[in-house]
């Protein structure tokens, strides 16, 4: 055989031999993709997948309120420790963030946080009308009922607001905030009413919103009646206070107390201390009550499946009207963010997300990005390092006004509620709505279903009833959970482009105060020398007086 023909061997007569299964590597592998860093991770996504099996199963059987009691009662408890470290962690990191920034650089970076939110939050408004004007999902009211809701008058809304704002009391503003409420009064109307004959009795029907100038039922005796009182209903507010921390309040205060702080210099350093000392010890508790929420949030998911109304009869007659927002919040979530993400920080967006997967699934749990905030500080701070002067500056305020996903929630609920009714909105009122979900979603509570209650001021500035915001409760329990999640979402990627924007000026605070440390060194170690050769000339001249004494 030549040479050639030896040296040569045809890719098919390469036997490759099948590689072996090896079971230890694979546990091996399987341990630490899930197990390590991941653990808390894997485990929370258990107790959702299990809380979803359990609730289900439960169902079936028809469970009684001590069962169903039971069964929300670890969720209940996670909720409380969750809500517990909610005041001491937004003032202490707060206060902590902004002392440890000059004034120019927290504006700066308040200005770039603000932005970013007013401008995210409009986007998922302009997309939740787009899609609920495409897909119309509000064709017939046929299964839906409503009832009748409580009174809201936008104006009054959104001066509590502002009232909320500048609380009078601070240590009241940790259980209680003002809201105006309204009352139902029977306020007498004098109205003068005139016969159309002196000599005859005739009948007229009056309108309560037409009693100005028009006659009554005359007399039984025929004569002529006038200066009759006639009873009117009216709605009264008041300003009460409501039971709910006023987060708004005490984020306001928090930030001007901390950017006073950081311009006393030396002297804010004590206060200082101890509020970085606080934010670091609800840190430490936020670890210990992290392990804990897997099962919280296992008997949370349970607890609401349980109780959640017919499926069948739900999705028959939300079904699209659910479709249509969750659509509007996955493309906002998976494109709009993202590519904002990407534009500023020119990385990619879904590795970021995974580092805080941890929050999105707290999120989900607990319905509330309050709540949520304490897990998110451990996701940016820990595992995407992000620099702590950042997350402890905008996570307080993007938990409490940046509302993305409750903004383009409302948006869509509100023209379905439109097209339910057979209310067809002009661009005008379309521009209304848009303006007044964003505006109200930064009044929302960063509590479970706040969205039902600031949805009663979209309505209202567009005339639209207020009491059917009840046809969409039955599905609101879910929704709310996504929309908390797409909330939290939007404000990791903020603290992420806000640290990209601002990461040269933190750099450069940084050079200068170890410029200032190693100034201060300097000083410090020809001071400690002056002093010695003080004392040394001291000494010497003690030896010579000795000397002369003697």
């Amino acid at each position: 055989m030549p040479s050639s023909e030896v040296g040569h061997v045809s890719e098919d007569a390469i036997v490759k031999k099948p590689r072996k299964f090896r079971p230890k590597k694979v546990m091996k592998k399987s341990r630490r993709v899930l197990g390590g860093e991941n653990l808390l991770l894997t485990l929370t996504i258990c107790g959702v997948l299990l809380g979803v099996l359990i609730g289900f199963l439960v169902r079936m059987a028809n469970p009684g309120d001590t069962a169903k009691k039971l069964i929300n009662f670890p969720g209940d408890i996670l909720m409380r420790m969750l809500k517990m470290l909610i005041l001491p962690l937004i003032v202490s990191s707060l206060i902590a963030g902004l002392a440890s920034l000059d004034a120019g650089a927290s504006g700066k970076m308040g200005r770039r946080a603000i932005l970013y939110y007013f401008s995210t939050t409009i986007l998922a408004v302009i997309l939740g009308l787009v899609l609920v004007v495409v897909i119309h999902p509000g064709k017939t009211k046929e299964g839906l009922s409503s009832q009748q809701q409580q009174h809201v008058n936008t104006l009054d809304a959104f001066l509590d607001l502002i009232r909320n704002m500048f609380p009078e009391n601070l240590v009241q503003a940790c259980f209680e905030q003002e809201k105006t409420q309204f009352k139902t009064e029977l306020v007498p109307e004098k109205v003068t009413v005139h016969n159309a004959t002196s000599n005859t009795t005739t009948t007229f029907t009056v309108m309560p919103t037409m009693i100005s100038e028009m006659p009554v039922t005359g007399a039984p005796d025929g004569r002529n009646v006038s200066n009759v009182t006639m009873l009117k209903y009216v709605n009264k507010g008041a300003i009460h206070f409501v039971s709910g921390m006023n987060v708004l309040g005490l984020v306001v205060f928090s930030i001007a107390f901390g950017i006073i702080m950081s311009r006393l210099g030396e002297d804010g350093k004590p206060i200082q201390a101890f509020f970085l000392s606080l934010n670091e010890v609800v840190m430490r508790l936020v670890g210990l009550v992290m392990w804990y929420s897997p099962v919280g949030i296992m008997f949370l998911i349970a607890g609401k499946i349980i109780e959640m109304d017919d499926f069948a009869t739900v999705m028959g007659s939300l079904g699209l009207y659910m479709a249509t927002v969750l659509i509007g919040l996955f493309v906002h979530s998976l494109v709009t963010l993202p590519v904002i993400y990407f534009i500023f920080v020119r990385k990619n967006p879904f590795v970021f997300s995974k580092g805080v997967l941890q929050a999105l699934i707290t999120a989900f749990g607990t319905a509330s990005s309050s709540a949520t905030l304490p897990v998110t500080f451990k996701c940016l701070e820990d595992t995407l390092q992000i620099d702590k002067r950042v997350t402890r500056f905008v996570l307080p305020i993007g938990a409490t006004v940046n509302m993305d996903g409750t903004a383009l929630y409302e948006a869509v609920a509100a023209v379905f509620i439109a097209q339910v009714n057979g209310i067809s909105l002009n661009f005008g009122q379309l521009i209304t709505v848009s303006l007044t979900a964003t505006l109200a979603s930064i009044g929302a509570a960063g509590i479970p279903q706040a969205g039902l209650v600031t949805m009663l001021l979209v309505l209202t500035a567009v005339g639209l009833p207020t009491e059917d915001v009840s046809l969409i409760y039955a599905i609101d329990w879910f929704l709310d959970r996504i929309r908390t999640a797409i909330n939290v979402l939007g404000d990791a990627y903020g603290t992420g482009i806000v640290y990209k924007l601002s990461k040269a000026e933190l750099d450069d605070a940084d050079a200068r105060e170890q410029a200032q440390k190693l100034e201060q060194g300097e000083f410090d170690d020809e001071k400690k020398g002056e002093n010695g050769f003080e004392r040394a000339v001291r000494g010497n001249n003690d030896e010579v007086r000795y000397e002369s004494q003697l």
